[in-house]
C-alpha cells in the first residue's frame, strides 16, 4: 500500500470490493485511521469507503480471486536486482491462491522475471499449475509521485496476460479505472520490457545532459543558456541536468543490464549512463567547494544548508535519493551540512540516513546554500529569502536552475 498500490486500491474500490494488504502493521493502522504519509490520495477515500478495507492479516486473502502485486523491486549494494519483496508477495499469494485465480504484477522487473521468478513460487505454494489452474497478468506501474496533474486514471496502462483469455480479462479490468485507455500487448515479456526501457531511456537522456553540463562547466558556458537555445528546434528533447535518484530511474536500468549480461551481452551505453549519473552527487559537491574557495570561504568547519532531500520535487519519498551522496562528500571535507525539506519525513531521514532535519534555518548562519530539490515551497520563498540564510559572504548553488542565473552564484 505505497505510492503505487494505494491509488490503485482506491480507484478499483470505486468499481468493486478491494482488500488493501500490507505486511507493515503500522502502515495499515495509519491507513485505517485515514492518514496517508505519501499524500498521493484524497484521504477521505480511506475511511469513507465501504468497498475498501486495509489489513495486515494474510488470512483475509482467502476471499480474493484477483491479486495485484505492487511491491518494490530495488537493487542491492552490488546493483543486482533484489527480488526479496516480490518473492515474499508471491509466496503469500500462493498460500491463498485458488483455482482460476489471476495474479497481476505491476512491479518493475526485467523481461521474463514474472514467469521465471514469480510463477514457480505461486505453483510451489499453491499446488496449482500455471495456465491450467491459475493465470498471470502484467501491467507495469506508471505512477509519477508528486505529479497531481497526472493521476492514475489519466495515465495509459499497458496490459498483458499469460493466455489470450487472461490478457482480455486484464485489459477489461483496467479499462474500468483508466479513463484515457489501455494498451494491450502481445505478451508479459513485452510489457515487462516496455516498462524497463521507459525509465532506462529517461536515465540515459539525463546522463547525456549531465555530461553536457560537465563539459560546459569546463568551457565556462552556462548550461541553461545552451539548453534553451537548442530547445528552439522542434525535436530537441527538454531534459535538464541534475541528481538522478528514486526507485525508478536509478534502479530500473540495472534490471535490464542484469538480464542482458545473463544472456552474455555486456551493455555499454546503459551502464555508462548509470556510472555518470551515480557520480553526480560527488561532482556537484566538488563544484560547490571550488566556488567556496574562490570566494575565500574557509572550507573546514564551514556550514552548508542543503534545501531538499527527497529524490524529486514535491514528493515525500527519500528512497535512493542522490542528495545524500553530496552530503557525504561535503562531510568528508569536514563541512557541516544542515538539511531542510518540507516534504521529507523527519523519522525516515533519521532512520535511513541518520539525519536530523532542520525545520527553520537561522538567518545569516551559512557559508553556502544549495537548492538541491526544487520543491514548490522553495520556489515560492524566492531567492532573496533563501539567500538570507547565508552569511554576508556566502555561495548560493542553484542545482536545479530554479531561479534566473543572476540570482545565484553557481548552477549546474
Amino acid at each position: 500500500m505505497g505510492y503505487v498500490g494505494l491509488p490503485l486500491a482506491i480507484e478499483f474500490s470505486k468499481k468493486r470490493p478491494v482488500v488493501g494488504f500490507d505486511n507493515n502493521s503500522n502502515r495499515v493502522q495509519t491507513l485505517q485511521t485515514g492518514h496517508d504519509y505519501t499524500h498521493e490520495v484524497d484521504e477521505t477515500a480511506l475511511t469513507d469507503n465501504p468497498n475498501l478495507q486495509f489489513t495486515d492479516d494474510p488470512s483475509k486473502l482467502a476471499q480474493i480471486n484477483v491479486f495485484i502485486v505492487t511491491v518494490p523491486t530495488p537493487i542491492d549494494q552490488h546493483n543486482q536486482p533484489d527480488f526479496t519483496s516480490l518473492k515474499g508477495a508471491s509466496k503469500t499469494i500462493g498460500q491463498y491462491l485458488k483455482k482460476d485465480g489471476i495474479v497481476i504484477y505491476e512491479s518493475t522487473v526485467y523481461p521474463g522475471a514474472t514467469e521465471e521468478i514469480c510463477v514457480p513460487m505461486l505453483e510451489q505454494h499453491s499446488g496449482l499449475t500455471y495456465n491450467r489452474d491459475f493465470f498471470c497478468g502484467y501491467s507495469p506501474e506508471r505512477i509519477n509521485p508528486g505529479d497531481k496533474s497526472r493521476p492514475l486514471s489519466q495515465i495509459t496502462k499497458i496490459t498483458a496476460g499469460s493466455t489470450p483469455e487472461t490478457a482480455a480479462f486484464v485489459d477489461k479490468l483496467y479499462q474500468e479505472i483508466i479513463t484515457v485507455g489501455t494498451y494491450p500487448v502481445a505478451s508479459i515479456k513485452v510489457a515487462e520490457a516496455a516498462k524497463v526501457i521507459e525509465n532506462t531511456q529517461r536515465d540515459l537522456n539525463i546522463a547525456l545532459i549531465n555530461e553536457f553540463a560537465i563539459i560546459f562547466n569546463q568551457l565556462n558556458i552556462e548550461t541553461e543558456d545552451v539548453l534553451q537555445a537548442a530547445g528552439t528546434k522542434w525535436n530537441f528533447l527538454p531534459f535538464k541536468p541534475g541528481l538522478v535518484g528514486g526507485h525508478c530511474l536509478g534502479v530500473d536500468p540495472y534490471y535490464l543490464t542484469y538480464c542482458a549480461q545473463a544472456q552474455g551481452y555486456h551493455p555499454e551505453i546503459i551502464l555508462a549512463g548509470r556510472r555518470l549519473n551515480d557520480q553526480m552527487g560527488n561532482y556537484v559537491a566538488a563544484l560547490l567547494i571550488k566556488k567556496m574557495i574562490h570566494c575565500d570561504i574557509n572550507i573546514k568547519q564551514s556550514r552548508v544548508l542543503i534545501m531538499g532531500l527527497t529524490f524529486k520535487e514535491n514528493c515525500h519519498d527519500v528512497r535512493n535519493t542522490r542528495v545524500i551522496d553530496m552530503i557525504h562528500e561535503l562531510n568528508d571535507y569536514k563541512i557541516h551540512a544542515d538539511v531542510m525539506d518540507p516534504y521529507a519525513s523527519s523519522e525516515q531521514a533519521q532512520k535511513v540516513f541518520g539525519l536530523s532535519l532542520v525545520k527553520q534555518p537561522k538567518a545569516n548562519d551559512y557559508d553556502a546554500i544549495v537548492l538541491a530539490v526544487a520543491h514548490r515551497q522553495f520556489i515560492e520563498m524566492g531567492s532573496q529569502t533563501i539567500r538570507a540564510f547565508g552569511k554576508k559572504n556566502h555561495v548560493f548553488f542553484d542545482i536545479k536552475s530554479a531561479f534566473p542565473k543572476s540570482e545565484s552564484d553557481i548552477r549546474l
